[in-house]
């Protein structure tokens, strides 16, 4: 019977290791608790496919007496990505893993789950911010931007997503190590970097998440809500440095042009990606000093390493809308 292993560390070490990179990696990880995750089948390419029926349009032209109207037909239209293989390594010597004090192989092992997964973040947040739904909290275009997030903005972003029916998020990916959802409370979610926080609480209408009572956040960096949307911030959600206006009083990293903050807003199946947990989502690689080999024969050294298969994708264009702002100095 075939046998899976990591490495050249047992099944049972090797399970123990992908829970530890998990446990280590999880907190870091905000953007694709909102996606629809769809985990990749092995051996069938590297090609993922969504697919969606074509709705129908309204009948309003009355019926004939006696006359049978035309039929209609389905249609399905299909959102394709493909996948990319991402990955990294580090070396350790037979010295360090005998004599050294701290559990050096547990802090690489540990230091490889946490780059996992904020290069997945990093890679969905490329990905999100490069929507063509746009709004500027002033002017029109990014180079004019040089306002802070204002609650006439808020609702405008709002009003376009009710009006392309683009549904309140009532559903997010759980936290446990198994691949699944957990249903929440529905409201749109607005992403955003942990910069942008101090101008959403002079919002009016906003609630920090230690006034909901018995609302349960959506996750660990939930920051509060305004009206419809519940806002989610992460230091990795970068901003455009230096491509709005004047700065003046707003944040700029050359001290002229105020940094622009994309603020990603999205209702339920904006966008899709894989699982980061579960079956051939992440394999992380132990190889133990000691084990010698051709190019190693005196087992001198030793690596812990990462790969994994991931692609994100938009999903509905209209379903999801970026609203850029910039940020008062404090």
């Amino acid at each position: 019977m075939p046998i899976t292993t990591y490495g050249d560390i047992s099944p049972r070490v090797g399970i123990h290791a992908v829970a530890k990179m998990l446990e280590h990696a999880q907190p870091q990880l905000v953007i694709g608790k909102f996606a629809q995750s769809t985990p990749m089948p092995a051996n069938k390419g590297q090609t993922l496919k969504w697919r969606r029926a074509v709705p129908w349009a309204p009948a309003l032209t009355p019926l004939a007496e006696g006359v049978r109207p035309n039929s209609q037909q389905l249609a399905f239209e299909d959102v394709t990505a493909t996948l990319g293989q991402y990955g990294s390594w580090a070396e350790l010597t037979d010295v360090i893993a005998d004599t050294h004090e701290d559990p050096v192989l547990n802090t690489m092992m540990e230091l490889s789950g946490e780059q996992a997964a904020e290069t997945r973040e990093i890679l969905d947040w490329g990905v999100l911010r490069g929507g063509t739904s746009v709004f500027w909290a002033n002017g029109t275009a990014r180079n004019a931007v040089n306002t802070p997030v204002n609650i006439t903005k808020i609702r405008a972003v709002v009003r376009f997503l009710m009006a392309q029916r683009g549904k309140k998020i009532t559903k997010i990916q759980d936290g446990s190590i198994k691949v699944g959802t957990k249903p929440v409370e529905a409201a749109y979610v607005g992403l955003c970097h942990t910069d942008v926080v101090a101008d959403l609480r002079a919002v009016p209408g906003f609630t920090p998440v230690a006034e909901y009572g018995s609302r349960q956040m959506l996750c660990e960096f939930e920051v509060g809500c305004i009206e419809d949307v519940r806002f989610v911030a992460t230091p990795l959600l970068a901003p455009f440095a230096n491509a709005g206006g004047s700065a003046g009083t707003m944040i700029s990293t050359g001290g002229t042009a105020a940094d622009v903050y994309p603020i990603i807003f999205l209702a339920q199946d904006a966008f899709g990606t894989v699982p980061f947990k579960g079956k051939d989502a992440v394999h992380p690689l132990v190889r133990n000093p000691g084990k010698p080999e051709k190019g190693d024969e005196l087992g001198q050294t030793g690596s812990v390493g990462w790969k994994m298969w991931h692609v994100s994708k938009i999903l509905n264009q209209t379903w999801m809308a970026r609203l850029e702002v910039a940020v008062s100095k404090l």
